[in-house]
């Protein structure tokens, strides 16, 4: 018995050393850590934009300029706005958001409308802004965007 106890603790005092071991293994392994590789030519997001929250449409335009400004992806990347829903509202005339999206489109950002949203909230596509294009609903695009292999962002 008095085996069997003293070989128990030094399998724990060797588990101990190797979990000690590991995990400054592991610190030292994360802080070297610079993020994914730009591996591929091109690479395409598209961005959900359902909610008329000021903080969310906020950083949604804050997200969607971060990922056009991170050098690993410049000048490889495809990006679309998608509202519907109460997204629909950061889109029309007259909203807050005008020169946020002027520069998104400046940019090369696709920004988009569901006409689904449209006509369940009686709002005349007129009522967009001229250089919002109009897809026949938000949920097919993004279903349509994920099967040709784009990574969908929700704010």
């Amino acid at each position: 018995m008095k085996k069997f106890i003293v070989w128990s603790l030094a399998g724990i005092l060797f588990a101990t050393c190797v979990s000690a071991q590991s995990k400054g293994d592991l610190l030292k392994e994360n802080k070297e850590f610079t993020g994914a590789k730009s591996s591929q030519k091109h690479f395409h997001a598209i961005y959900q934009l359902d909610v008329n929250d000021p903080k969310t449409i906020v950083k949604c335009f804050r997200n969607i300029n971060n990922a056009l400004n991170d050098p690993r992806l410049s000048g490889k990347l495809k990006i679309e706005l998608i509202a519907y829903s109460g997204g629909t509202a950061a889109l029309l005339k007259g909203s807050e958001y005008e020169n946020d999206l002027k520069n998104l489109v400046e940019k090369g950002v696709i920004v988009a409308q569901c006409h689904n949203s449209l006509v369940e909230q009686k709002i005349s596509p007129d009522r967009l802004y001229d250089f919002i294009a109009i897809v026949p609903t938000g949920n097919g695009e993004l279903i349509l965007r994920q099967a040709e292999g784009w990574a969908i962002v929700k704010p």
